[in-house]
């Protein structure tokens, strides 16, 4: 490796920690939230919140963050998320009840936001467009590494030290982040200096909150009760005001001119699609792991490995697979595959079979390896590099609003047939079913979401198969 070829792989390596400790992060709270309620004698609802949080302020600013990106420079953010990052999660570990929890994790998950919104600019800058694939696919696999390493972790740091010990595992890494971040990143010259859109913040960010809530809190409160309606009709106004804003301010913070590119708008259809499918996999095995078989959360996490062992290999094959054969082909025959591992998922049954929970997920895994770093590739490469940060703020804001309704639909779907607060305990595997009626209309809603969901990887399939045919020509 040459002199010149260090500094972009120590960049890389660099990102991908971070990715890592997010992901690492996400999963060890979900598998630790049984304790924390415990711990912290918090409700179900209060403790689904510090998930919620989480999720919905690492959303918020990532569009700003990219433009931000765009106009300090990258390295920067970058950095300066880390940091909050770090302090947001020590106060996750020192945390006396629910509210404080809570209110760390915003801070936790701001600046994950930060830091992520600026991590794919970093390599778009970094890595020439003919290793451009391996590069994302190798950060993809940060996330894999991730969600394998954050369950086993996890368990065992609870079972020896308690809950606060699963916030202060990630601490060294990040401080490790900021320390390799500083050595190794570039300062840029920026000369794109635009006022921040405060005005877009707050409706999107308004709006955002407001739908989460309603999304979350609307079937224990009645979906035609007054405060649910209420939040309905501010949540549209604040979106309509958002729109209005972005259309007319001078520096907007949703760039609408880059839905100009019919690859890049096409592709962020596809990812919020995506994202509302794949991450509803996770959560509805779990429930139905923990929360209908009684499974320990360690037993359910080892059944789960398959969907993201096999991506060690494809998240960076299906990287050079992208640079090769060309992004568009393997974002189809990706989500072809996808099609089949979750319509597969949708036969589980009473008693557990380990051939119908691990050969479906073999299968989603193997095909999202392929898939998702083909898709980041050519949405993110299609617009001007200079817009990168802006672009990849709105890709990942999009990913995020997926990642979130997913979550929510879930919840929804099963709640058709089985009661609010049974589902609410048995997301977090406290539910007790001594009714074998009520465990079996369980079993069947999560059958019968598995095949709702198939529907959004068919409409990102549809779009897939469109983009494919297009004739734009595009910078990758």
């Amino acid at each position: 490796m040459t002199n010149s070829q260090k500094p972009k792989w120590s960049i890389l390596i660099i990102v991908t920690l971070v990715s890592f400790i997010t992901s690492v992060d996400s999963t060890i709270v979900i598998i630790g939230l049984p304790k924390i309620m415990q711990g912290l004698n918090i409700t179900v609802g209060v403790g689904l919140w510090t998930i919620t949080a989480y999720i919905i302020s690492s959303t918020v600013l990532i569009l700003p963050a990219g433009k931000w990106a765009d106009t300090v420079g990258t390295k920067r953010i970058f950095i300066l998320g880390l940091v909050i990052f770090t302090i947001g999660t020590v106060l996750c570990g020192i945390a006396n009840s629910g509210l404080t929890l809570i209110i760390y994790r915003v801070i936790q998950g701001l600046g994950a936001a930060l830091a992520l919104a600026t991590a794919t600019p970093t390599i778009l800058k970094t890595f020439p467009d003919n290793k451009l694939g391996l590069a994302l696919g190798i950060n993809a696999t940060s996330w894999v590494i991730g969600a394998l390493v954050g369950p086993v972790v996890g368990g065992v740091l609870i079972s020896q030290f308690g809950w606060s010990s699963i916030f202060f595992i990630t601490v060294p890494f990040a401080l490790i982040g900021i320390i390799g971040a500083t050595l190794v990143m570039k300062d840029e010259e920026v000369h794109n200096k635009q006022k921040t859109d405060w005005r877009g913040i707050f409706t999107f960010t308004s709006g955002l909150v407001a739908m989460m809530v309603v999304l979350s809190e609307g079937a224990s409160w009645g979906w035609i009760s007054r405060l649910t309606i209420v939040l309905v009709i501010a949540t549209i106004l604040l979106w309509i005001a958002f729109a209005i804003t972005e259309l007319h301010v001078e520096n907007p913070l949703f760039n609408l001119s880059l839905l100009a590119y019919k690859k890049y708008s096409t592709g962020l259809g596809i990812t919020v699609s995506y994202c509302i499918a794949y991450f509803s996999i996770t959560l509805l095995l779990s429930i139905y792991l923990q929360g209908a078989l009684h499974l320990s959360p360690m037993n359910a996490a080892l059944l789960i490995i398959p969907l993201s062992a096999p991506q060690l290999i494809m998240g960076p094959l299906g990287g050079k697979l992208a640079d090769y054969f060309g992004a568009g082909r393997m974002i189809v025959f990706g989500l072809i595959f996808l099609v089949i591992g979750l319509f597969m998922l949708g036969n589980l049954g009473s008693k557990l079979s380990i051939p119908a929970v691990v050969i479906p997920l073999i299968i989603i895994s193997v095909a999202n390896g392929i898939a998702w770093p083909s898709l980041a590739k050519m949405v993110l490469s299609t617009v001007p590099k200079e817009q990168a940060g802006s672009a990849s703020g709105m890709f990942y804001t999009i990913y995020n609003v997926g990642r979130a309704l997913s979550q929510t639909l879930v919840i929804l779907v099963i709640e058709f047939t089985v009661p609010p607060a049974i589902v609410s305990k048995a997301i977090v595997g406290m539910a007790d079913f001594s009714n074998l009626h009520l465990s079996g209309d369980l079993i069947n809603s999560i059958d019968n979401a598995f095949h709702f969901f198939v529907a959004f990887f068919v409409i990102a399939l549809i779009l897939g198969l469109l983009l494919l045919n297009s004739k734009e020509k595009t910078n990758s």
